[in-house]
Formats: structure tokens, C-alpha cells, sequence
């Protein structure tokens, strides 16, 4: 995060996102501002909130498109939620606090990345010597004599120069395998939310189950990578770590936001959604959430929210609500030019995605001009005359007009294709003349 600038994020988020300038300087300047506040002296840190980011804008546009490739930008511990899938404490499903919870989960994994990392040398030679012991089991009764055990050792370093050069891997082994029960998996597909002391109680009480299973030794490697990487991190440490990077960097992209500004009424969902406002407002504010880790401070942590409030208006959130997320960006609809630009020139454009899933074929596809402005022009067009759904229109149009050919592709002598404009409205004739992509939104 130290490395990036407000202006290295923007032209970042522009090799991927088309547009909407103005909410990409906005979430710039509030990652900065986190390496910003950790420069200063301690007693003026604490004192510094984060400027929380409210995006209103229309689906489609890239609102979750800019959140997902600042996630993988700043390193930071991030997580993406969408507000519908919260209630109100009481009401059957997911409180508040397990965002919290969630973004700490995967704050701990990125911690036990780096440390299992920093002991992978370590690691790597213990798992050699277990392989070995595996391939070359020591003699349960007696004991050996001087030449016995000078010929085992040399046979054994004879394995272990097979080991090193790859030439056992898909020689077969038995190799002892630890495995833990969980309250999580046995509740979990039970949409169920539980106390975690009490979480914290019950999986103690799991036994733990030995199991010999038979593996490749390309396998049984990375099983006993895992085990041996778990002794040698702290674990301690890495719980320290992660709750300090969530409660110092952690971001949380809240979507759909605009689906919980229900009217104050005293029966039916929209009590569930004002409870899930009154809710997050403390989360949002700061607070303390109880994890099975310890405890996690939310002051400090940037929370980003959107939504396409086609039915509401900011205003009719909670004034409270309102108040916490000070930076308001509206995200505008986009042009035909936009679209243009979508096609070409993002480095995960779906004209190159197909490109490439065709090229698997041994087909060469080009694309004419006059075809991807043909396709923009009927992006455009059917977003104004029906249901506006901004980008993801074209992720239609490209099916479409890929159909015959990604089902022929195999089959096909000529491989060599080349989409134009009279190809595309010939694909497309019988939609636009409907004028309702309804059926055909993937």
C-alpha cells in the first residue's frame, strides 16, 4: 500500500474499469489516506477516521468492478458482502458482526500465507526427511550393525537425490492424516449464527480422527508441507497480526446497500431493514465485535458502500447511516463510447477473453471495426429501450454472437474467423427486433 499513489491506483484501476473517473480518485485518496494515518505520531492517529465512500450508480457500471481490483491492489484484509443477506439480531439469518468476523478469516489467511512462507526452507527439509522415513521405514526389531546402517544411509541419500530430481513423485505412499471436526462445517449449511464462546467450546470437545491414507508422493508433499508448516508458525502471532491489519487497514465493500432502506413500518421486511441499518450503524461507527480470535476495534476500518437506488435515494437511509459515509460518488450510465472501449481496451476485455477461449481451438479470430462499433451501438440501444443493466449487457451480446462458432469450433477446417458488422446483426436480428434480452441474460 506504502508504494501506491492516488494517481498509480487510478491508472491501475483503468487497465481493467472504463470510466467513472470520479469514483476512482475517491477510492484513491482513501487508501492513501490509510498509509497517510500511519505516518502520523500515535496520539493524532487514533483521532483520524476513515473517510467512507458511499457509490450510487446503476448496475452494470462498475461499482463491484472497482472494489474487487482494489482488493487485489492494496494487499490490504478485504471483503466483500452484500447487504441483503443480513437481518436484523433476531430475525432468522446473518447478523452484522459476521462481516467483521469474516474479514478477520481472511485477514488470518493472508497472515498464514506470509508466515508459512517465511518457514517454507524449514518446512521443505522436514518434509523431505518424513518422505524418506515413508520410502525407507526403519527395521522394527533389532538393532543394526556398523555396515548395515552406513549402507541404509547411503541408500537413503541415493532417495532423497531421487526425491530432489522429481523421479518419485507418482511413487505410492501411506501417510498418517490428522482431521479435526468443525462446528462451522456441520452448522454452516445451516445458515445457523452462533455465540462464539459457545462455537469456541464445542469444537474443543472434537475429537481428533487418525487416518492412514494412500497417496501420490506429489500429494503426500503438500499434506505434509501443511503439517509441518503449522508447527513451525506461531499461531499467536498470527492471530495478533490479523486483528492489528483489520483493525488498522481492513476495507469492507458493502453492495446492494439500497435494499435495506426499508420505511419505518411495524410489520413485514422493511423492520428487518431498518434493524440491519441500526445494526451496522455501531459497526460503521466503531465498535467492538467479539471473534474467536479476540477482540476486533472497527474505528479505523474503511468501509465502502453501493448501491443503484433505482427505487430510493441516499436520503432514505438512516440520518446516522448517512452521516458515516461523508464521500458520496455517483457513478454515470455509460455511452456508446464506453462500450466501444469496453470491447477494446480493458486487459480482460471480452473480446480478447474470447479471443483466447477460441485460440484453445486452434481458431484465429479478428474483429472488424465496424463490428465492435456494431456491438456498442446495439448495447446502447437496448439498454435505453428496455431494462438499463450497463456492462453486463455485453457479456449478451458476445454470447450471441459466439454461439454457432464456440459450438462448431472443434469441428471447424477454416480457422481463421473474422466477426463484422453484417455477421453480428445477422446474429443479433431476431433480439433486436424483440426488443427484450430478458430470456438471454446469463
Amino acid at each position: 500500500m506504502q508504494n501506491l499513489t492516488p494517481p498509480q491506483i487510478v491508472a491501475e484501476l483503468d487497465r481493467y474499469i472504463v470510466g467513472q473517473a470520479d469514483a476512482k480518485r475517491a477510492v484513491a485518496v482513501a487508501v492513501r489516506n490509510r498509509w497517510r494515518r500511519q505516518q502520523l505520531p500515535e496520539q493524532m492517529r487514533q483521532d483520524v477516521a476513515p473517510k467512507n465512500i458511499l457509490m450510487i450508480g446503476p448496475t452494470g457500471v462498475g461499482k463491484t468492478e472497482i472494489a474487487r481490483r482494489l482488493a487485489g491492489l492494496t494487499g490490504a484484509p478485504f471483503i466483500k458482502v452484500e447487504a441483503t443477506k443480513y437481518t436484523e439480531v433476531g430475525y432468522h439469518g446473518r447478523d452484522v458482526e459476521s462481516m467483521i468476523r469474516d474479514l478477520l478469516d481472511s485477514s488470518i489467511a493472508m497472515v498464514r500465507g506470509e508466515m508459512t512462507e517465511s518457514v517454507k526452507d524449514g518446512a521443505d527439509r522436514h518434509v523431505e526427511d518424513r518422505l524418506l522415513d515413508y520410502l525407507l521405514p526403519k527395521p522394527e526389531f533389532g538393532l543394526a550393525g556398523m555396515d548395515e546402517e552406513a549402507k541404509r544411509d547411503r541408500t537413503r541419500e541415493k532417495v532423497r537425490e531421487q526425491l530432489r530430481s522429481g523421479a518419485l513423485e507418482d511413487r505410492q505412499i501411506e501417510i498418517a492424516v490428522e482431521e479435526k471436526a468443525t462446528v462451522i462445517g456441520m452448522l454452516g449449511n445451516a445458515g445457523m449464527e452462533m455465540d462464539v464462546d459457545m462455537q469456541n467450546m464445542l469444537e474443543k470437545m472434537m475429537p481428533t480422527r487418525r487416518d492412514t491414507r494412500k497417496v501420490a508422493v506429489s500429494e503426500a508433499r503438500k499434506i505434509l508441507f501443511h503439517q509441518e508448516a503449522e508447527k513451525l508458525v506461531d499461531r499467536d502471532k498470527i492471530y495478533r497480526t490479523a486483528i492489528e491489519r483489520v483493525e488498522q487497514s481492513g476495507m469492507v465493500f458493502i453492495d446492494e446497500i439500497d435494499k435495506v432502506t426499508g420505511t419505518e413500518k411495524q410489520h413485514g421486511p422493511d423492520v428487518s431493514r431498518q434493524g440491519v441499518q441500526r445494526d451496522l450503524l455501531p459497526i460503521v461507527e466503531g465498535s467492538t465485535v467479539i471473534t474467536k480470535y479476540g477482540p476486533v476495534r472497527t474505528d479505523h476500518i474503511l468501509f465502502i458502500a453501493a448501491g443503484a437506488f433505482h427505487s430510493s435515494k441516499p436520503s432514505d437511509l438512516m440520518p446516522e447511516l448517512q452521516g458515516r459515509f461523508p464521500i458520496r460518488v455517483e457513478l454515470k450510465d455509460l455511452t456508446k463510447q464506453d462500450f466501444i472501449r469496453i470491447l477494446r481496451e480493458p486487459q480482460n476485455a471480452l473480446t480478447k477473453q474470447q479471443i483466447a477461449l477460441l485460440a484453445t481451438e486452434g481458431l484465429e479470430v479478428e474483429f472488424s471495426d465496424d463490428a465492435i462499433d456494431e456491438m456498442a451501438q446495439l448495447a446502447y440501444d437496448v439498454n435505453r429501450r428496455s431494462q438499463n443493466i450497463g456492462a453486463r449487457r455485453l457479456y449478451t451480446i458476445i454470447e450471441r454472437v459466439f454461439e454457432t462458432i464456440s459450438f462448431d469450433a472443434s469441428e471447424m477446417t477454416d480457422k481463421h474467423v473474422k466477426i463484422t458488422a453484417d455477421y453480428v446483426r445477422e446474429r443479433l436480428a431476431e433480439i433486436v427486433k424483440d426488443e427484450d434480452l430478458s430470456k438471454f441474460i446469463l
